[in-house]
Formats: structure tokens, C-alpha cells, sequence
């Protein structure tokens, strides 16, 4: 289990530091390899990339000849080199426990890309349902350099997370993040004990969605001040305006609509009121079942 991949997101470092304090280790019964902080220099200076180091942001590291090759030899590929000596060789279930940061807020969930084999793809929807998560998310795998990614490729039982934003400690993403990696080192015979589940997992309310297509996501199309209308986990119609993108230095304008391009639930929306241009400010994932 990984925290602060990135190192301004912080559900998962608190929720592996109380796990390893709570954990008694007479009842490991197989290897448990727990990382609170992957990436000290993010962490230390509260920041996505590697700030005062190279400047790399790690989930993007995982390419071809990191930490091997000149050009990609800073330590935030040293990082990634690591994980693929040390860590990949002797585990078989990943856990990369995410948040929002400062740019997004999220409806917290769980998530992992779609895979060929039916059977995996079973067991790793099982795995992050047990976080008890609102959500379980699947989403497109065009990025380069993600861990997930990377670790998915590797035949490895493999969960993401958003449990929070805003650079803070979201409680509910803590209690989701430290059941769901107890749950997984107890089910995957890791670890003796009994576990129950969580949540919407428990209550049956938990929603499988999906963020794969295009429309599924709206960026700026300029600079400017974003309005949320709804609230991150609420349920839309296609067409319908989920925020408002204001532009200060055309104050006469209207507020360009931020329009839902599929039906489904509110994912993901901008956390801060400015946001630059490109950046995607509401997300819509479609329901799966």
C-alpha cells in the first residue's frame, strides 16, 4: 500500500501510518509492505511534483529507462526505478491511495482500469469494493507513467483511490482508506483476522461507474472563476449546467454553462474558484450497474 504518490494528498499516508501502529505483526501471516510517504520531497514541501528536487510529478515517472538512463535519472525516477526492483517482484495486490489535492474535489471512491481478463477483472472490482467507498470508478488508461497503470500490466490485483481534496485530511476518506487496506491484506490471506464490510458497501448502495468517454469530460475553455451549482456525488442528466464559469475581465458577459456531456453522477468538479485554461473542472461517470 502506497500514500503521497503524490505529496499534497494525505488520506493515505494517515491511514498507513495508524495501520502500522495497529497491525500486530504475530498475525501477518504472509508480506505486508507498507508505504505511508513513496515520495518525500512532494510530501515535505506539500506539493504534487517533486518540488526542490527535479520537479517530476511521480505517477508520470513510470516509463521506459527510469532512474536508468541519463535524461530520466532524477530522484523522482529513482522512485520509480525502486518500486519496480524492490516492491513489484514481491507483492501481487497494489494499492495507490489518492486524493483531489488542490485542483479537484471528488465524490470519494475507488478505482482501477478495465483489463482483458475477466476473472482479475472480478477480483480487483471485488478488492476496492471492500473501501465501502460511495463509488467504485474505472477509467480510461491512455495516461503514460501512471503506477497503477504499470502495476496492472504486471498481472497485480490493483486499486486507486480518491478519498478526499483541498490538501486535507477528509475523515471519511481515512476510515474508507484503512478498512479497504486491512480488508485487502485479511481477503488476500496476508493477514489472520476477520473483517466486515463498510459503508455503501455494506449498505448496498455502493454505484459502479465509468469515466472513459470524451464527454464525460468538460475543461475550461478559457481562464476564469468556477461556480459549482451541485454538489460532487449528485446525479445529472445529460445538458444538464452543473457550475458556472465567470470571466472577470468581461464583466458584462454572461457565465459560460458548465453542461454535463452524459447522463450520470458528478465525479469530479474544481475545487478552487480559479482555474486556468484546459483544466478539466467537472467530470460526469457514467453508472455500469
Amino acid at each position: 500500500a502506497f500514500g503521497s504518490n503524490h505529496g499534497n494528498e494525505y488520506e493515505g499516508p494517515v491511514a498507513i501510518k495508524h495501520l502500522l501502529g495497529e497491525i500486530d505483526i504475530a498475525d501477518v501471516t504472509g508480506r505486508l509492505i507498507f508505504i505511508p510517504v513513496l515520495n518525500p520531497a512532494a510530501f515535505h514541501n506539500g506539493t504534487r511534483e517533486s518540488s526542490g528536487q527535479d520537479g517530476v510529478n511521480l505517477n508520470r515517472a513510470f516509463v521506459d529507462g527510469a532512474g536508468i538512463t541519463p535524461a530520466l535519472a532524477g530522484i523522482t525516477h529513482r522512485i520509480a526505478a525502486f518500486v519496480r526492483d524492490c516492491i513489484w517482484p514481491r507483492v501481487h495486490v497494489v494499492q495507490d491511495i489518492h486524493a483531489g489535492g488542490s485542483a479537484h474535489r471528488f465524490a470519494l471512491c475507488t478505482s482501477f482500469h478495465a483489463i482483458d481478463d475477466p476473472q482479475q477483472s472480478r477480483t480487483i472490482e471485488e478488492t476496492a469494493r471492500w473501501y465501502g467507498t460511495p463509488f467504485v470508478m474505472t477509467y480510461q488508461d491512455n495516461t503514460p507513467g501512471l503506477l497503477p497503470s504499470e502495476a496492472e500490466r504486471l498481472g497485480k490485483i490493483t486499486v486507486g483511490t480518491e478519498l478526499g481534496w483541498g490538501e486535507t485530511v477528509n475523515p471519511a476518506g481515512v476510515r474508507y482508506a484503512r478498512h479497504g487496506i486491512l480488508a485487502a491484506a485479511i481477503r488476500h490471506r496476508q493477514l489472520e483476522g476477520e473483517v466486515t464490510p463498510l459503508g455503501h458497501h455494506a449498505d448496498g448502495t455502493q454505484k459502479l461507474v465509468a469515466m472513459v468517454e470524451r464527454a464525460c469530460f468538460v475543461p475550461a475553455p478559457f481562464p476564469g472563476h468556477y461556480e459549482p451549482l451541485m454538489e460532487c456525488g449528485e446525479y445529472v442528466d445529460k445538458g444538464k449546467t452543473v457550475g458556472l464559469l465567470h470571466d472577470f475581465y468581461h464583466i458584462d458577459d454572461d457565465a459560460w454553462p458548465v453542461k454535463a456531456g452524459v447522463e450520470g453522477y458528478v465525479l469530479c468538479q474544481a475545487s478552487r474558484a480559479p482555474v486556468p485554461q484546459g483544466l478539466h473542472i467537472l467530470v460526469i461517470a457514467q453508472e455500469v450497474r
